[in-house]
């Protein structure tokens, strides 16, 4: 991708500014180069941590302008909304029972919001957020960037286009081994926030992890899940937080699915992956392999697609920046995702139409759906694995 798209609609790159994601955050460090790489935005002003002096020093070393350093994120949204030439996408990459506050500030004072995963600790909040985005109209993006990866798009695609038939199973798993090493304890004073089970939500691992799974096992077979039997809990003894989760899920056309999530699999880095089956064949991805997504046809040999290789569908390809062969990652997948919410961003603020496949980033709805998910799995085990309705309607716009 490039920034043509939106230099055409506004003239210039969007201009962005963010909450949270200072100094040791990774996913704050994931989330600026993501903007950047494309050239679709300019970060002109932030307020990264919640110690004003370090939020100050530390946003001035982003190459900040000193005077949009800020101590407080709703001064920040204050100033920069009567600022002329201010910020006009704001992105949020704070605790998790913060989220709420923030993306309501921001879409009250007319921003667009990029958001890091989950929406929310609680489905009451998602919903608060979906009905503020559909009475603005404003744009929401939410970061779950698995997504953006050029071959879950062309399996996506390949689902639309009906090339693995009516979906019958759908496998997903997000296997970690960080949390394995039982000789180093968790914390006992000081909790990080993602221990805290107010702060973090209702369950660690299905925050962390648990969502991404249940949105890539969406984004892919375009089915959502009707009914889950769900056990969750911890498999490190006297584990505060929980570690574990594993379930059975029914998709609303009938399908079956299993889902497994840990952070306790000895020497696992970062096992994401899927397997969709249909009447016609089955779909294989794996995210420690990105640029193989393996198709298996019930009837003739098993094709192998590739980044911008033969047979790459447009919403593959799109999401390419290099030639065939030339191998792409986690920061170019998550550059999609702001990229894409760029192209729409822009065309809402010239009255333009953006690209029909820049709007598959993940939205506010998306975002309501997993913590529906969460809430309904966790109720599932706590009730020792009945199934339990995992759906969610919306109430439509007039």
């Amino acid at each position: 991708m490039d920034a043509t798209p939106v230099i055409e609609m506004l003239g210039r790159p969007l201009r962005l500014a963010v909450i949270g994601g200072g100094p040791g955050s990774f996913i704050g460090a994931t989330h600026r180069t993501a903007a950047r790489l494309d050239g679709r935005y300019e970060l002109v002003a932030g307020v990264v941590s919640s110690d004003p002096e370090r939020s100050r020093k530390a946003a001035a070393a982003m190459g900040i302008d000193p005077t949009r350093a800020y101590a407080d994120a709703l001064a920040m949204l204050d100033t920069e909304r009567e600022r002329e030439g201010g910020a006009e996408v704001v992105a949020i990459m704070t605790p998790n029972d913060s989220h709420h506050r923030f993306v309501l500030a921001a879409l009250d004072r007319g921003f667009d919001v990029i958001c890091d995963k989950p929406m929310t600790n609680t489905l009451a909040e998602a919903l608060d957020i979906v009905e503020k985005v559909r009475s603005t109209g404003l744009v929401f993006c939410l970061t779950h960037n698995y997504t953006g990866y050029p071959l879950v798009r062309q399996a996506r695609a390949l689902v639309e286009a009906g090339q693995v038939g009516a979906i019958r199973l759908v496998q997903v798993e997000y296997v970690q081994g960080g949390k394995a090493d039982e000789s180093d304890p968790d914390p006992a004073d000081g909790l990080p926030w993602r221990y805290h089970p107010v702060r973090g939500g209702p369950s660690l691992v299905m925050g962390d992890i648990g969502t991404h799974a249940h949105n890539l096992a969406r984004f892919v077979s375009r089915l959502e899940v009707a009914e889950v039997a769900a056990e969750i809990g911890h498999v490190i003894p006297d584990r505060p937080v929980d570690d574990y989760g594993a379930a059975m899920l029914r998709f609303d056309n009938g399908a079956r699915g299993s889902f497994w999530v840990t952070q306790t699999a000895a020497g696992v880095e970062n096992g994401l992956r899927i397997r969709v089956s249909g009447t016609k064949g089955s779909l294989e991805w794996q995210q420690e392999r990105p640029t193989r997504l393996v198709f298996k046809p019930l009837e003739g040999p098993v094709r192998v697609y590739t980044p911008n290789g033969p047979g790459a569908l447009p919403a593959s390809v799109r999401a390419c920046r290099v030639a065939a062969g030339h191998p792409e990652g986690f920061h170019e997948a998550f550059a999609n995702i702001y990229s894409d919410a760029a192209e729409a961003i822009a065309a809402r603020r010239t009255g333009r139409d953006a690209d029909p496949l820049a709007r598959q980033f993940p939205n506010e709805r998306d975002g309501a759906i997993g913590v529906r998910f969460v809430e309904a799995a966790v109720a599932s085990s706590d009730a020792d694995g009945i199934w339990t309705d995992a759906s969610l309607s919306f109430e439509e716009t007039p």
